[in-house]
């Protein structure tokens, strides 16, 4: 699994310009799922995001986590952080796994995360085409890949 992780003030996600979702400060998760990706993957990464210290602390040091600010959470699949571009000028998403197996690591990775930050974590919508608008914070964006734990 591979999340892009952003810090934000305000974030909403649209589909077909109805909103889906819509949270104030928190973080949005732009999720891709591998082909190899597990259930292990899912609970693994559910518990880093949930204990990542990325929210400044009264000292404006970056201390405190998700769960510490109150804040809310997005998740956003994008099959596309799968994308391959070593050949040609067309992304292949060969590495992606198919929807059938995606979903089902999706709504499980949403679940992990609600549990461990105990409160609701909303989503896009699955396989739509959906329209992001966030503003970030600080800028801050982290890569997590479960495959590759720097």
């Amino acid at each position: 699994m591979r999340a892009v992780i952003q810090r934000v003030l305000e974030a909403k996600v649209s589909v077909d310009g109805n909103i889906k979702s819509q949270i104030e400060s928190g973080l949005v998760i732009f999720l891709g799922i591998e082909h190899i990706d597990s259930k292990e993957d899912a609970k693994w990464l559910a518990k880093k995001i949930a204990q990542l210290r990325i929210f400044s602390d009264k000292e404006g040091v970056s201390n405190n986590s998700i769960i510490d600010i109150d804040g809310e959470i997005i998740v956003v699949s994008q099959f596309t952080l799968h994308a391959k571009t070593k050949k040609g000028n067309r992304p292949s998403y060969i590495r992606s796994a198919k929807s059938s197996q995606a979903v089902n690591l999706y709504e499980e990775f949403k679940n992990l995360l609600s549990i461990s930050v105990n409160k609701e974590v909303k989503s896009g919508e699955f396989g739509a085409n959906m329209e992001v608008t966030l503003i970030n914070s600080g800028p801050m964006t982290i890569i997590i890949d479960t495959k590759n734990k720097e």
